[in-house]
Parts: C-alpha cells; structure tokens; sequence
C-alpha cells in the first residue's frame, strides 16, 4: 500500500472541517460507517471508547446453528434488547450522509451496522454488510418475518419474561440471567416450524458474495473514500479501505479514537460523526 504523502490528523474544530471539506468537494464519495455512527442514538458499540468496561463476546455463528442453549440465551436477550434498539432513530451524523447524498456529494453508504438508521435518515444506496436486525429467516425454508412480528410471538410465549432494568448491549442485545434463559421458550418458523436467525451476520460468518460484489462496485466508481465510525479492526470492512487505497483515491476518517489503517488516511478527525459531517455538509452545500 502506499501512503499519503501528507496525513492530518485534527480535532473537531475549523482546521477538521475545512481538511474534510477541501478533501470532499467536487468527487464523488463512497463512505463506509460503522457502530460509531450509532452510538448517538444510543446504540452501544462493541469497540468504541469505553467498551472495555461493558465488553463481552460476541454471539458466534456455529455455536448458535449447533447449540439450542445459544438461541434460547440470544433470543432472550434480543427480547428484553429489541425494545430499545428498535426505538432509536437517527442523529445528526446520519442526516448529514443522507442530505450529501442528496446534492451528489456521496455515492453511497457501505455500513456494518444493522440497525437501519440510514434508511430511516433517508439514504438511498446503502449496502448493509451484516444484513438488518429488522428481519428474521428461517434457516429451513428461507421464509422471512418481520423483527417486530417475532417480538409479539416470542412475549406470548414467555409473558411472565422480563428482568426489568436490564442493561443494554449492541446489536439489540440485553444482559440476561442464565436461570431466566433456562426457562425460555424460543419461537419457531411459522411456516415450517425450523429455526428462526436474525437476519445477519453473525461472527464467524461471511458477508454474502453479492452483498461484497456490490460494495466493491461502490468503491469502483467513486473519486474519494470516507470512514465514519468505525474501527476497521474487522476484515470485513477494511478490505475497502485496501481497495480505495489501491485505487489511490482520496481518503478521510472521521472517529472517536483509533481505528487500524488510520495511517492511510490523508484527512483523520478524532471527532463523533454527529458533530462534523453536518458542519461538512454545510460546507459543501448540503445542509
């Protein structure tokens, strides 16, 4: 890979916004968003400042095919957790994606988050690499029902469920106690009775060919690249930034702490996204 010539990195203030801006202007941008986008609208993240405080591991993909014991603990925690990540709604950062999109600034969104928040905000493009939280798939016949329907269904079998004050986790999830998850009944397909997966990635899964096809294809045809909240410590979303850098297309980021392939940036805003990017798009005519 070969590096910027010249990196800047700067805080939120006029430097930040006018480094982003200058980097922005007349090319059509492809950005990339992560948990750090989110977090504003009280989303937790799972490598965000502060995490290590609430850290814990992920759900694995091959422990929940195998194990009965893990779908039961996820769906359990994924009722006490959907209430509130389903409430959230977007922040500035992704009002700002979505009315630079609108004026031609931004192609289109990449996004590793599961949550919808673009879509809500008004984004067209966006390719969602780990799928969306709102839908459910039956891993037997394929059927799919809506998150909110499964929510309805899963009270009715566990109507006495519910350790109130439960904390929150990412991705929907909430903290649960394995004497409330030994009890749990977990709902199955309504058209064939198989078992029922959010609709996502989970780790140790991989990204759907034509899901990465087409992100790939969003790289291809812009003339800079952006990184707005997230970390790239996963594989999945920094190749991107590998082919941007290939492409040797200009490149910003814009995230609160450290983020791996930070050094290949030309522009680096240690800032939250909802404080810069409507200042940027304001900038650049979209506000």
């Amino acid at each position: 890979m070969t590096l910027p010539q010249e990196t800047l990195a700067v805080r939120a203030g006029p430097e930040a916004i006018d480094a982003l801006t200058k980097l922005l202007r007349g090319r059509r941008v492809a950005v990339l968003t992560g948990a750090g986008c989110s977090t504003e609208s009280g989303i937790p993240d799972y490598r965000g400042p502060g995490t290590r405080s609430r850290a814990r591991n992920p759900i694995q993909h091959r422990e929940f095919l195998q194990r009965p014991e893990v779908r039961a603990r996820y769906w359990a925690r994924s009722l006490l957790g959907w209430p509130r990540f389903s409430s959230a709604r977007p922040n500035a950062a992704h009002r700002a994606l979505a009315a630079l999109e609108g004026s031609g600034h931004v192609l289109g969104l990449i996004t590793q988050n599961v949550d919808r928040l673009h879509h809500a905000a008004g984004s067209q493009r966006v390719i969602e690499l780990h799928g969306a939280l709102a839908r459910v798939r039956c891993l037997a016949c394929g059927a799919i029902e809506p998150r909110a329907s499964l929510q309805e269904r899963l009270w009715a079998l566990n109507p006495d469920f519910g350790a109130h004050g439960a904390e929150s986790r990412p991705d929907g999830d909430a903290e649960v106690s394995d004497e409330a998850v030994r009890a749990f009944q977990v709902a199955a397909c309504l058209h064939c009775e198989g078992t029922l997966k959010p609709d996502v990635v989970f780790f140790g899964d991989n990204v759907p060919a034509p899901t990465v096809e087409a992100a790939f294809s969003l790289v291809e045809e812009a003339d800079a690249f952006l990184v707005v909240g997230s970390s790239l410590a996963i594989y999945s979303g920094f190749r991107f930034l590998q082919r941007a850098v290939d492409r040797q297309l200009p490149r910003g980021l814009v995230n609160l702490g450290e983020c791996r392939g930070e050094e290949l940036m030309a522009v680096r805003v240690d800032a939250l996204a909802g404080d810069v990017l409507p200042r940027v798009a304001a900038a650049l005519g979209a506000g």
